[in-house]
């Protein structure tokens, strides 16, 4: 059964006059934006060179340097993908050559160097764009904006035996290594946007959370960013890690359809990389993943052996991840249940599936019916507070929190609700009950607090309900349940 994974949905600003165009000087060359309402945008930034043909399934390359100015006013193509309904416009102009940022700043030159908030888009690993993000509200505020875009599904995350041995005995994680040079770009050239570089703050929705907490895990990213949310995603949406072994198996299948050459062989990968994109990625979505529910297949992580070295649960428990402060939370109800709940509890809390099945016998009028009560703890309640509690035993700061209301307010929370309150600024007439998510990021990057009325986790394991009557302190909110669990 697929599960469906929501698009970032913003509501943009309506166009205004253009101002007089900015340029920014770079290395690379000159590039021309935009100015609207005092926030100057630039789009189409190559942060790595296109990793199209013999570069297909290769660590980012720098990229080449531009003569002129370059317009940077229209977005770039999404990063190639299939369409799954939510996602056909991305898909229709999607591309293998993807890999660019955009950038919104409200000061080129401010007199102290701004906040940087780096955005990483969701869509299951395998959809979504960074497109519009930068249109959002939170410039206006005082921040540095940028949205990333990274090599979606089997063009981010494949593996296989071929690749293994070209690339020093490890492949895979093309997506992470694209987040990584993206920002190690922002490090070397925000500061000419008006950003400090020795402020960032990396936050993402459902994947995009999922690989921001990837990237607390990944050495070659430690010291690229200062802060960190995830935002209805975790490291591992509690499923196990992925070995390198079992990656490079998809990949040998993959090759089956496409190479009459031994399928792991050299010439099997050629012809891989000279397969038509799209229809690799249609073949990639029939590929039967190591795990229940294939539309997972690009969440469940792999241990690559060398973008990540070891299992992110192994890492982040060991306290050895980036010792960064981190916000981490969920939707009240994020997506539906595979398979039952009588088999899901019992492959998720084994011996304790009877004492836990008490917590899901009957509908809950914030969290749902039961099985996708279950649902959410399992892969992203739960695990938020596995992260919650690891970071805080090894002395970090962390703030947790459970998003209780949507717009329109007569719609139930879902997975994608908080993206309206990050990204938009209240409408008029809006009371306690709009979460003000944003203003809350903008505060946590620039200060390293998200509030005084939000308590860090500590020992009492203390969350921020954002409720429809404001926001109120909880602790323990799904009593011992996600203790029982051990799964990030």
């Amino acid at each position: 059964m697929k599960r469906i994974m929501f698009a970032l949905g913003l509501l943009l600003a309506t166009p205004v006059r253009a101002q007089e165009a900015p340029i920014v000087h770079l290395p690379q060359g000159d590039l021309r934006g935009q100015t609207q309402e005092g926030v100057s945008r630039f789009k189409a930034i190559p942060f790595a060179a296109p990793p199209v043909a013999e570069a297909r399934w290769t660590a980012p390359r720098p990229p080449q340097a531009w003569p002129g100015v370059r317009d940077a006013t229209e977005s770039a193509p999404a990063c190639a993908q299939v369409s799954y309904g939510w996602n056909e416009k991305a898909a229709q102009g999607a591309s293998e050559d993807c890999l660019y940022l955009e950038v919104a700043t409200p000061e080129l030159r401010p007199v102290k160097p701004l906040p940087v908030m780096v955005f990483i888009h969701g869509g299951a690993n395998r959809a979504g764009d960074g497109a519009g993000t930068i249109h959002s509200a939170l410039p206006s505020q005082g921040v540095v904006l940028v949205s990333i875009q990274y090599r979606l599904g089997v063009f981010g995350f494949l593996s296989h035996p071929a690749l293994s041995a070209e690339q020093g005995g490890a492949s895979g994680n093309y997506a992470l290594m694209d987040q990584i040079a993206a920002l190690t770009w922002v490090r070397d050239h925000i500061a000419a946007f008006g950003g400090d570089p020795h402020n960032v703050t990396l936050f993402g929705h459902s994947a995009g959370a999922q690989d921001v907490g990837l990237l607390l895990a990944a050495p070659a990213a430690k010291g690229l960013f200062h802060k960190a949310i995830l935002q209805s995603g975790t490291p591992q949406f509690g499923l196990p890690a992925r070995t390198l072994t079992q990656n490079e198996a998809l990949g040998t299948t993959l090759a089956r359809g496409f190479s009459g050459a031994k399928p792991d062989s050299a010439a099997a990968l050629a012809d891989l990389r000279r397969a038509d994109a799209r229809a690799v990625q249609a073949a990639a979505d029939r590929l039967d993943a190591p795990i229940d529910d294939d539309s997972f297949i690009w969440l469940q992580p792999t241990v690559d052996g060398k973008v990540l070295p070891r299992a992110p649960q192994a890492v982040l428990r060991a306290g050895e991840g980036a010792d960064i402060p981190v916000i981490i939370g969920v939707s009240a109800r994020e997506l539906g249940l595979h398979g039952t709940v009588k088999s899901q509890l019992k492959a998720a809390f084994g011996p304790r599936a009877r004492a836990a099945a008490r917590y899901y016998r009957q509908s809950d009028p914030v969290l749902g019916p039961p099985d996708l009560t279950l649902a959410t703890d399992l892969s992203f309640r739960c695990p938020a507070d596995w992260l919650a509690r690891q970071r805080t035993a090894k002395g970090g700061q962390v703030w947790l929190y459970q998003l209780e209301v949507n717009r329109p307010a007569d719609q139930p929370v879902h997975h994608g609700s908080e993206l309206i309150f990050v990204f938009n600024r209240p409408p008029p007439g809006e009371g306690p009950g709009w979460p003000e998510l944003g203003a809350r990021w903008v505060r946590f990057a620039r200060d390293g607090t998200p509030g005084a009325d939000w308590p860090v986790y500590g020992a009492e394991a203390n969350s921020l309900r954002l409720m429809a009557t404001g926001p109120q302190v909880a602790t323990h909110v799904r009593g011992p349940v996600c203790g029982w669990l051990d799964r990030p």
